[in-house]
């Protein structure tokens, strides 16, 4: 099962959406990576099989760099309502296993 880790710019409550829904989330803050590096994130959520949520083009330009990533799922900022983020990022949670975003971007 995919599980989640929403940066630091992803509102709380699609945390708490997803987790009513008995999705496995972290957060910025409850991993202690308030004002981290983009790079420590993208380290982070390797090391604890986490696909990354966020709205931060930054993360696009490090994939490129082929940093490894168990994932990201991207939505450009206020495109997407909180209940969109959450139906979309719950379809890929239902729909996707973990290994298949591997290295992957999505686009939400």
């Amino acid at each position: 099962m995919i599980r989640f880790h929403l940066d630091e710019h992803v509102p709380h409550a699609i945390a708490e959406g997803l987790r009513r829904r008995g999705i496995d989330v972290t957060t910025t803050v409850e991993a202690g990576l308030r004002s981290a590096m983009d790079d420590v994130h993208l380290a982070y959520a390797l090391e604890q099989q986490r696909v990354i949520v966020t709205n931060d083009p930054d993360f696009l330009v490090l994939a490129q760099e082929d940093r490894p990533h168990m994932g990201i799922a991207y939505c450009d900022q206020g495109r997407r309502s909180i209940g969109e983020m959450i139906r979309r990022l719950v379809l890929l949670w239902e729909r996707y296993p973990a290994e298949v975003l591997r290295g992957r971007i999505v686009f939400l």
